[in-house]
């Protein structure tokens, strides 16, 4: 089982309530629509554990079913657009690829 995760501030000039309704109303309908995708979640960092603020904002979790459709989904028309659309929100987003132990 392999999960992508994704680490990510918004940029300065991102409106958060921008990047969080475009997030419900298209990337994650988007993104659990893909055969490659078991769930997609997003999630809202709240601090750490400790008490310290969190480096990231946002984390994502992806569940891929299958890597190499993954790579297949991801280089479709509709996948490069929201790509586009979350780059203009997010500063230097971290991409991890991951596998269950």
């Amino acid at each position: 089982m392999a999960f992508v995760v994704v680490l990510f501030n918004l940029k300065a000039t991102t409106d958060v309530a921008a990047y969080e309704q475009w997030a419900k109303s298209t990337d994650l309908p988007t993104v659990n629509s893909l055969p490659s995708v078991n769930k997609f979640t997003v999630l809202k960092a709240q601090g750490t554990f400790s008490g310290e603020p969190s480096p990231y904002q946002y984390v994502e979790i992806i569940d891929v079913s299958d890597m190499d459709q993954l790579t297949k989904d991801v280089g479709t028309t509709v996948m490069q657009e929201i790509a586009n659309q979350f780059q203009e929100f997010a500063d230097n987003p971290t991409f991890i690829v991951t596998e269950s132990l």
